[in-house]
């Protein structure tokens, strides 16, 4: 504990020393040099140091992170951000499973057992202690998409309540990448895990289990199992209680195969279930298993701070980083048990301090107010900025964009940079503007399949009708050979992702991540200096929902 407080009075100093020297260092412009490559690393070292234990929600871990969230805020000289408190509360219930049985699955050729984890993978949101599966039919239901716009329903003519679905990760189209389904290889909401189980449980199943694929889901199993095979964290439900599955989870594609071939199924149906008009089935099997769980009601925090605006101080800009990870969980190969989450996310948080010093350091104050927001429980399912968008202490309707940070670059500067779902709203425009003042340039995703618009806190604004982006560094880093970008991006997500490996490394390159942090710095003053509010494009669905 000692030690902590040594880092959080270091961090204070560092603070006040480039404070002291802004006067001198900040042009009129305004912000841009108090950024730095020192500051910004040495907040990744301490928020993804061992003390922080993998920053968990209701840890040791996150108390400690609140605490260095706000000691950084007030240091910098913001002011609170909910009232005259830096913290909004954020009601969770953690639940952990007891014991989990092997799945029995039954046939008319005799029966087999899955085993947990290694298998599959399930949890559940209900909170009394015991869920069971008691030899429940299992419907095949292709993708599990109710899709209108696109004449798309994989439900018609299935009875599924009552009954265990199963279904595909990602959405019709990613098998081809015919554009004319869907988006083509460019994940839709409708192929994201989140919204299979939302519309199971509107059919009104009992159970959701998602077939795995390591391409169409972008990261490997054993990320499913790290992920979602222990403890996890859910939004307090008890007031509005709405209907949950009783089960939810992964099985991998060799036991989804296993089950198609007891069912007497060609295993075809993984690949024909991509065309339009395909027909799910009831696949006369039964499952059996039991999940016992203990249910602990608490609350996590989210922590906000301010720079009021001078003119429209009743518009907002807020720039937002999730400060949890996974905690301490399964040791990998060397013994280590502790998820740093060096790049998801301190990596992101500290960058919002920076930005945060950027905007403190300008000579000419913001005209509308900048708010920094770092979430709780995005690892859990977006949950603190899910609660924000619900509950939120800034009228959606008078915040005029979010802009997210995910991770950033630790391999150089690049001539590119990259968002997640593009075409959604003008705030891409401010970075095609942005990026061609230094000469560089806006990359295709490099990644659509993997839907990561609906996998960071930025679509928990989008789902209120808040224009919201998230930026990635991009791939063609100077100096380097082609689809270097590309091979350590990857290298990270195959061994560092989600695992205890994705730690602070002195030997990074942040020339490209003080590179970014800038230049989003430059998007956020452009808007905060604006009257007009960016708009979603038409082609977008969260337009309708903009007030």
């Amino acid at each position: 504990m000692a030690k902590f407080f040594q880092h959080l009075l270091l961090a204070g100093a560092t603070l006040a020393v480039f404070s002291c020297n802004q006067s001198t260092t900040v042009d009129d412009q305004g912000g841009l040099a108090a950024i730095s490559k020192d500051s910004l690393s040495a907040h990744i070292k301490i928020l993804s140091s061992d003390e922080f234990k993998g920053r968990r929600p209701f840890t040791e871990g996150e108390t400690k992170t609140v605490d260095f969230l706000q000691t950084a805020f007030k240091g910098i000289g913001l002011q609170p951000g909910n009232g005259d408190s830096y913290v909004q509360e954020v009601p969770l219930v953690e639940i952990t499973p007891k014991s989990v049985t092997s799945m029995k699955v039954q046939s008319a050729k005799g029966s087999f057992e899955l085993k947990a984890i290694e298998d599959y993978v399930v949890f559940t949101k209900r909170t009394d202690t015991v869920q069971t599966l008691n030899a429940d039919d299992v419907v095949f239901a292709g993708f599990g998409v109710v899709a209108p716009e696109y004449n798309w329903n994989d439900y018609a003519g299935l009875d599924v309540k009552g009954k265990v679905v199963m279904v595909m990760v990602n959405d019709p189209g990613f098998e081809t990448g015919d554009t004319t389904m869907f988006k083509g290889k460019a994940m839709t909401y409708y192929g994201r895990w989140t919204y299979k189980y939302e519309e199971a449980a509107r059919q009104g199943a009992k159970a959701c289990i998602v077939v795995h694929s390591t391409a169409a889901a972008s990261y490997p199993f054993q990320v499913v199992q790290t992920s979602n095979g222990g403890v996890k964290l859910h939004l307090d439900l008890r007031a509005s209680n709405p209907y949950l599955l009783a089960m939810q989870g992964w099985v991998t594609h060799n036991a989804a195969i296993k089950m198609l071939q007891a069912a007497g199924k060609d295993t075809s149906v993984l690949h024909t279930a991509n065309n339009k008009g395909f027909k799910g089935f009831d696949m006369g099997l039964k499952v059996s298993a039991t999940l016992q769980t203990k249910a602990v009601f608490n609350k996590s925090k989210n922590v906000i701070a301010k720079i009021p605006g001078s003119k429209r101080p009743d518009e907002y800009v807020i720039f937002s980083a999730h400060w949890d990870h996974l905690g301490v969980g399964k040791p990998d190969a060397k013994g280590d048990s502790i998820y740093n989450g060096a790049l998801d996310n301190a990596s992101g948080t500290a960058a919002i301090i920076e930005i945060a010093r950027a905007f403190k350091a300008m000579k000419t104050p913001p005209e509308r107010t900048i708010v920094f927001l770092s979430v709780t429980a995005e690892e859990q399912g977006l949950l603190g900025s899910a609660y924000y968008g619900e509950n939120p202490v800034y009228p959606a309707d008078k915040t005029v964009a979010n802009i997210n940070i995910d991770g950033i670059n630790f391999y150089g500067k690049t001539k590119d940079a990259a968002i997640y779902g593009s075409g959604q709203s003008e705030l891409e425009d401010y970075l095609v503007d942005e990026l061609k003042k230094s000469g560089r340039y806006l990359a295709p995703e490099a990644h659509p399949e993997a839907g990561l618009y609906y996998r960071s806190d930025h679509f928990s604004f989008a789902k209120v009708g808040v224009p919201s982006i998230t930026i990635d560094g991009g791939n063609e880093v100077i100096g380097k050979e082609k689809g270097y970008g590309q091979k350590m991006g990857d290298d990270y997500t195959a061994k560092r992702y989600h695992q205890p490996a994705d730690e602070y490394d002195a030997t990074w390159n942040l020339e490209g991540a003080i590179q970014d942090i800038g230049m989003i710095f430059h998007i956020g003053k452009r808007i905060a200096f604006e009257t007009k509010f960016p708009q979603w494009r038409e082609t977008s669905e969260f337009k309708k929902l903009r007030k």
